[in-house]
């Protein structure tokens, strides 16, 4: 069986991928294959996020275990985590430039013998140079990240 995800990078302008893989695929391959559809090695720490319909950030699924009660990406498989149609996962990469990104369920496909998953099915967008500057807020104060990862108040 294989599923179709679209990624979309937490950017103004346009810039996602759509990406068919196999639902046995666990989690540590679907990193890869995220880092690998926008031009990145794969060789930073990422984490896998759950999130809801308003895209707030929930249960963390590291890379690398951290301690024993903590399952990795390579612990999960994507049949595992599809058991609605409206999955959505923040995907971060790279937590020094906080590159995010948007990943939505979109569709099971039949498999295709003329392609090799994991296959990228469609491209939009070029990935900027630089990760987009985040804004967060904690305690009625805003806080930007810049482009040297300094809080600045």
């Amino acid at each position: 069986m294989i599923y179709r995800y679209r990624i979309i990078l937490d950017t103004k302008e346009d810039v996602f991928r759509d990406i068919e893989i196999k639902s046995n695929s666990n989690l540590e391959e679907f990193h890869f294959t995220i880092a690998n559809a926008f031009g990145f090695g794969g060789k930073e720490m990422a984490s896998f996020f759950f999130a809801n319909e308003k895209w707030e950030q929930g249960e963390e699924i590291p890379l690398i275990n951290v301690d024993e009660n903590t399952e990795s990406m390579r612990d999960k498989t994507l049949k595992n985590l599809v058991n609605n149609k409206n999955l959505k996962l923040i995907y971060v990469y790279d937590f020094l430039s906080l590159w995010t990104f948007f990943v939505e369920f979109v569709k099971i496909a039949e498999e295709n013998s003329k392609y090799q998953y994991p296959y990228l099915t469609f491209s939009k967008g070029e990935v900027p140079e630089e990760a987009p500057i985040k804004d967060f807020r904690v305690e009625n104060q805003d806080i930007t990240m810049d482009e040297k990862n300094e809080q600045s108040f």
